[in-house]
């Protein structure tokens, strides 16, 4: 009898090397992301129809509910992965466990908006975040110093995901009343664990992920872009319009791309406090990539007149995630490594943006601001890697 393979295997999920050199996202997790762009998909194609039928309230509601389920579900194995990835079959089984469950949380997203019904988004979630559960459990055993954090993240997700499912035998009336203080309780348990001993983080790597997920969001806004001149070929009344309006969100993914790579995001991982920051911070800047996407087809949606919204109601879909993504980078990211020029014309450029829908010419001041702020990140490079001593300092606060 031959000895088992390497592969065959499980290896020890010690802590990695957070200064490993050459760390980058493996194909597995590229493959993970392959099924967040159905969930991120079908998300945008929901509040698309909610907000084009005039229910803003309800759309809205629904896609930040939504949303931070795919958010959260992806950010907490994207750190898990930062700290012990360790690529056997074992942790790739668990982890298609996962990808599993975000195919039927996108299955289960409609209902969301349509119905309050949020059974099946709700049973796919706790999927993924059983599996999730499972693999602390099994860092747990090889985690050293780290031993009792894993087991807090552990018992505190397992623990919010027993009141999910009770949630669900709630009225609807009441769900609604639990539903935040579930998210808080979500979110509270990094902040408790972490707590009880740090996790070792890979810097390079977790900004890597997230901007791999960014340019996910992206691709949707392109698929925007394209589905506006397509619309421009089947009406002739609205055809200049349209054509605008998809070289628009061209110009302006463009730039958020731009904006988004600007700054090296891995100064912007250091203490507990600063790491949170930036990948909670996150789900305001992921959100409004996607409500971008959506917000162009509203566009599309009100200049061929299957919307119920007007021109400046529909205009505010296409500006406030433009102003909220700008923002929220420049506040993560850009205004501690931008020198004064920089810092103004950012901020500035994604408030102006938001006076579009109130201008005679909102689709053009768009661009040209956008534009404008790329042209200045350009004369501006970020300013030089911080000294040690400043990073020290940096991360005590």
């Amino acid at each position: 009898m031959t000895s088992p393979t390497p592969r065959a295997r499980l290896a020890p999920m010690r802590p990695r090397d957070p200064h490993e050199d050459g760390r980058t996202a493996s194909t597995l997790e590229l493959f993970f992301d392959l099924v967040f762009v159905v969930a991120v998909s079908i998300a945008a194609a929901n509040l698309h129809h909610a907000l084009s039928e005039g229910d803003v309230g309800r759309g809205l509601s629904a896609y930040a509910l939504v949303f931070f389920a795919i958010w959260w579900a992806w950010m907490n194995f994207t750190w898990f992965a930062t700290s012990f990835d360790t690529d056997d079959w074992l942790y790739r089984l668990l982890t298609i466990v996962q990808m599993s469950g975000v195919l039927v949380l996108a299955a289960g997203i409609e209902p969301a908006f349509t119905e309050r019904d949020y059974t099946l988004l709700v049973l796919a979630y706790v999927v993924m975040r059983v599996a999730m559960v499972a693999q602390w459990l099994r860092a747990s055993r090889s985690a050293g110093a780290a031993r009792r954090t894993t087991q807090v993240y552990a018992a505190g997700i397992a623990a919010v995901q027993v009141c999910w499912l009770l949630m669900l035998l709630l009225p609807s009336g009441a769900q609604s009343v639990v539903l935040p203080l579930l998210v808080v309780a979500e979110i509270a348990v990094p902040v408790v664990a972490e707590r009880r001993g740090t996790t070792p983080w890979h810097p390079h790597h977790i900004t890597e992920r997230y901007g791999l997920f960014t340019l996910i969001l992206l691709g949707e806004s392109l698929l925007a872009s394209a589905n506006a001149i397509i619309e421009a070929l089947h009406d002739d009344a609205e055809v200049a319009r349209l054509v605008e309006l998809g070289v628009l969100a061209f110009v302006v993914t463009a730039a958020l791309w731009w904006i988004y790579f600007w700054p090296p995001h891995h100064r912007a991982i250091g203490g507990l406090r600063r790491s949170i920051r930036y990948g909670y911070v996150h789900y305001f800047v992921f959100a409004a990539a996607g409500a971008f996407s959506a917000g162009i087809e509203v566009e599309i949606d009100a200049l061929t007149g299957h919307s119920e919204l007007g021109d400046v109601a529909a205009s505010f879909t296409v500006t406030v995630p433009i102003a909220v993504f700008v923002l929220g980078i420049w506040w993560l990211a850009i205004r501690e490594n931008a020198d004064r020029v920089v810092n103004v014309a950012v901020p500035v450029g994604a408030l102006l943006v938001l006076l579009d829908p109130v201008l005679p010419v909102p689709i053009a001041l768009t661009a040209l601001v956008m534009a404008a702020i790329v042209v200045v990140l350009v004369l501006h490079p970020p300013l030089d890697e911080p000294s040690d001593d400043q990073h020290g300092r940096a991360a005590a606060h």
